[in-house]
């Protein structure tokens, strides 16, 4: 059974690649006339794919506090790191503009064209100077009403219920754009697929989405603080909903 939902989704996700071939042409000429006219667009035709791939290859998500994520302004998103369908759910529920910031492994994969048009930013973890550049990058997005999701671990945690440290030159891109950080926390998503590759299961996970941190006003030790703060606040919530599951 679960051969049969991977090549579903499989099949979906090259659909949605082949399909996005014609329309990324055809918004293209639409931005050289009137730049930023297609955003909307393209974020809605990225999110359609990545319900629909959660829809055949997911598994039961309980979602909490979405409803707190302000949609009148971009937000910086922080997630834990489990599976590749983080991003898939996460962006399968966003209903506005969002940009994901990924590893540079990733650039050159048949998605990559898709990413690209909905401001995905691609972070080289063995360069320094380029990450940087990410990062401001990131910031400039921010600024200009584009909200971003970025893992703060920098890659995916291995173990389920464990966090990696978290960087802190990912909260600049809240911290210097003063836009409120959402701490995004997912519970089982391992079970989902890594924890036993190549088989897919369809099992019960968790997504929460925080209460808005404001970080207009923070000050510079509140802003050194605040990795090690959310990182705390995320384990206490990942706790809570593991044993939400475990009931």
């Amino acid at each position: 059974m679960w051969v049969f939902r991977v090549l579903i989704a499989l099949l979906f996700a090259a659909l949605v690649i082949l399909i996005d071939l014609p329309l990324h042409l055809i918004t293209w000429l639409i931005e050289k006339a009137s730049p930023g006219s297609c955003t909307n667009f393209r974020h809605a035709y990225a999110r359609f794919a990545m319900k629909g791939i959660w829809f055949l290859a997911g598994g039961k998500a309980t979602v909490i506090g979405l409803e707190k994520v302000p949609t009148d302004r971009a937000v910086v998103f922080v997630g834990n790191h489990r599976s590749i369908f983080d991003i898939i759910l996460a962006g399968s529920l966003i209903t506005y503009p969002v940009g994901f910031v990924a590893k540079k492994e990733l650039q050159g994969t048949p998605i990559t064209l898709i990413m690209e048009e909905i401001h995905c930013l691609f972070l080289d973890r063995e360069d320094p100077r380029q990450g940087l550049k990410t990062i401001l990058t990131a910031i400039d997005y921010v600024k200009a009403g584009i909200s971003m999701f970025i893992f703060p671990e920098g890659t995916r945690c291995k173990v389920e219920g464990t966090f990696l440290p978290f960087h802190a030159g990912s909260f600049k891109i809240a911290t210097k754009s003063k836009a409120s950080l959402i701490p995004v926390t997912f519970v089982n998503m391992g079970d989902l697929f890594e924890d036993h590759y190549p088989r897919l299961k369809y099992v019960p996970v968790v997504i929460e989405f925080g209460d808005p941190i404001e970080t207009a006003d923070m000050d510079r030790n509140a802003q050194k603080e605040l990795p090690d703060r959310v990182k705390a606040l995320m384990e206490e919530t990942y706790k809570r909903n593991a044993e939400l599951i475990a009931k």
